[in-house]
């Protein structure tokens, strides 16, 4: 499974990349991998929307299931990555490049809840 030391994660399987004040945000290999085939990524906020930490930014449909995109942190959704809406395979080729969102952080203290790479480790395998 890979799990790049460079990002932060969440209990609910998305990663997370800090520019600044902006959070990159998608799902991790793990989710892509129990996701199966990724054929539609879908129900996006509107840009310049407010997003809250823990709410859906989107929906991803697989052959096998149905699953929603947690923010990770609340802000302004800054922009979201049209690509997926062509191209929703790009999630299970590269999960790590093909981000979903974009966020301007609002509230810098909720980066502390996000889990470092050896953390998320232990929970994929509790």
């Amino acid at each position: 499974m890979n799990i790049p030391d460079s990002l932060k994660y969440t209990k609910t399987h998305e990663w997370a990349r800090i520019e600044g004040d902006v959070l990159v945000m998608g799902i991790t290999d793990h989710a892509q991998h129990e996701l199966t085939d990724i054929v539609y990524v879908d129900d996006f906020p509107d840009i310049g929307s407010r997003v809250q930490k823990g709410r859906t930014v989107a929906v991803i449909e697989s052959v096998k299931a149905v699953a929603e995109v947690f923010a990770v942190v609340s802000g302004e959704l800054l922009a979201i990555n049209a690509a997926l809406e062509d191209s929703p395979e790009l999630l299970n080729k590269e999960p790590y490049d093909a981000w979903i969102a974009k966020i301007k952080i609002s509230n810098l203290e909720e980066i502390e809840d996000l889990l470092s790479p050896d953390a998320y480790k232990k929970e994929l395998t509790a």
